[in-house]
């Protein structure tokens, strides 16, 4: 049960922020860089298949060495890692293959998918903790 409420937890910081983010603050740099390249409407089914399949493997990948050691930096820095690797291989091959993606985007991006799923591995572990006491 304690992985279901990480994995909850973790689900709603990660939608939130990621929506803030995406629909607030950079959403002028997204459309500035890349504009062409998005879909406006989004698809929602496959950013719902994303958000499900991305948090298992934060669950798996962060959260739960975050939890086997009790420790926020274990989740913290797994969530890191894990992050600028999916990110990574993303916006690296974007940057690789189409001709509209940039630089700015891959750097912003990686690092965003790194700090986000960092964040959310943490409030993952932290929310596991305080169910199981």
């Amino acid at each position: 049960m304690i992985y279901v409420w990480a994995y909850a937890a973790a689900g709603i910081v990660f939608i939130v922020l990621d929506l803030l983010w995406l629909g607030i603050v950079a959403r002028g740099f997204y459309h500035g860089q890349i504009g062409g390249l998005l879909r406006e409407p989004f698809n929602v089914p496959a950013a719902v298949a994303f958000y499900l399949l991305y948090l298992g493997g934060m669950l798996f990948f962060a959260m739960a060495p975050g939890i086997a050691a009790q420790s926020l930096k274990t989740a913290a820095l797994c969530g890191f890692l894990l992050g600028l690797l999916a990110y990574g291989t993303y916006d690296l091959t974007n940057l690789a293959t189409l001709k509209h993606w940039t630089l700015a985007i891959t750097l912003a991006d990686m690092l965003w998918g790194a700090v986000l799923t960092m964040v959310c591995s943490v409030a993952g572990v932290a929310a596991a903790r305080l169910m199981s006491s």
